[in-house]
């Protein structure tokens, strides 16, 4: 690995096992992704033309009627909402935060109203939505869904992330059945999902990240309905033009997109690449176990479960020095208050996960069973 822009800069050589986060930079982008990106970046184009041409693109690819690349999922977020809200009209997305518009509740699930970074509903309402809880936070039915639409309702917006709450909710494809019924748009944050073909054949508008499961530089897609993705792009001259996307990205993401769709599935591999964790099993008061994501999707983490009782240090406190060493070790801790966290292989790299083990087991005092 090679740290000498690190050493530059003073930062701190950072081994994510956390997954595809954006505290991090979320994925490491191939050389040819790169070079797309480098080329792209060093060359003229008329932008609308790029945009254009790049959104035919993708829609092509995710067999859908139209896309548009945004400059994350985030912004796919706020864009939707306020393409929605304005439908497109020129003086409204001029003055999405001064004109008075009536039509512009956004329905979400509770258990969806997730921080995920950023809370979501910071995204819609700076789209000019006005946010409508619909359930609770253990339960998520359609009729709850279906009770809160009237004459204000301008969108549905489902989030399907590991973020949200996965107990006792209803499924996206519910979800869209009620969307359907009442003839509402349907959003649906798909931003870390990987099967990009499946969103845009359920929702109005599909929101992916460009930079997690695509493994391309800081982006999103917004994908659907033509008429829709047009309101979207109307607001890349209003509100989306604090959020515009740089040729050198867009560039970049189409060469992502292309690789992304003869990739080979690497899970076993790196379910395999967690074995040297395994050794961990020999300590006094630590467990580790292979679980797959919590939102169904064929990855494989290492769970290392911390009793306390016999460690004398906590799971949190465990993350917490492997984040603060001398080499920042960032693991998946969103269970630390439970006894254990996660290691995800997917962004490790070289020798990553020999100085996991190592550092865990320094900071247990490697005591064996």
């Amino acid at each position: 690995m090679d740290n000498s822009l690190h050493d530059r800069y003073g930062l701190k050589r950072v081994i994510n096992a956390s997954g595809r986060m954006s505290i991090l930079g979320v994925s490491a982008p191939s050389d040819t992704v790169m070079d797309a990106m480098k080329t792209g970046g060093q060359n003229y184009v008329e932008i609308a033309d790029l945009v254009d041409k790049s959104g035919k693109y993708i829609a092509d690819m995710l067999d859908t009627e139209a896309a548009l690349i945004v400059n994350s999922a985030s912004s796919g977020i706020v864009l939707s909402v306020a393409g929605l809200v304005t439908k497109g009209n020129r003086r409204l997305s001029e003055k999405i935060h001064q004109e008075k518009i009536t039509k512009n509740e956004i329905i979400m699930l509770k258990g969806h109203n997730v921080h995920y970074g950023a809370p979501i509903e910071s995204m819609i309402y700076l789209g000019g939505g006005q946010l409508v809880e619909a359930g609770y936070a253990n339960e998520g039915k359609q009729e709850h869904i279906s009770d809160a639409v009237c004459e204000n309702t301008a969108a549905i917006l489902y989030v399907k992330s590991h973020h949200a709450v996965q107990k006792n909710m209803i499924s996206v494809e519910e979800a869209a059945e009620v969307a359907k019924e009442k003839n509402i748009p349907f959003i649906v944050d798909a931003a870390a999902e990987e099967d990009l073909k499946k969103y845009v054949k359920i929702a109005d508008l599909a929101i992916y990240s460009g930079s997690k499961a695509i493994e391309g530089p800081t982006t999103g897609i917004v994908a659907g309905k033509k008429d829709y993705v047009e309101w979207v792009k109307t607001q890349l001259h209003y509100i989306g033009r604090s959020m515009k996307v740089g040729k050198e990205s867009t560039f970049g993401l189409l060469q992502a997109l292309d690789e992304y769709f003869v990739k080979t599935d690497n899970s076993e591999a790196e379910k395999a690449s967690l074995e040297v964790l395994q050794s961990l099993n020999t300590m006094e008061g630590v467990t580790a176990t292979i679980v797959q994501d919590e939102a169904g999707r064929s990855i494989f983490r290492a769970r290392i479960t911390i009793d306390e009782a016999v460690t004398a240090i906590s799971a949190k406190e465990v993350t917490n020095q492997l984040k603060h060493g001398e080499i920042a070790i960032y693991t998946r801790d969103y269970g630390v208050r439970q006894g254990f966290f996660d290691i995800d292989p997917r962004p490790l790299q070289g020798n990553d996960s020999q100085v996991i083990y190592s550092r865990i087991v320094d900071i247990l005092g490697g005591k064996e069973a």
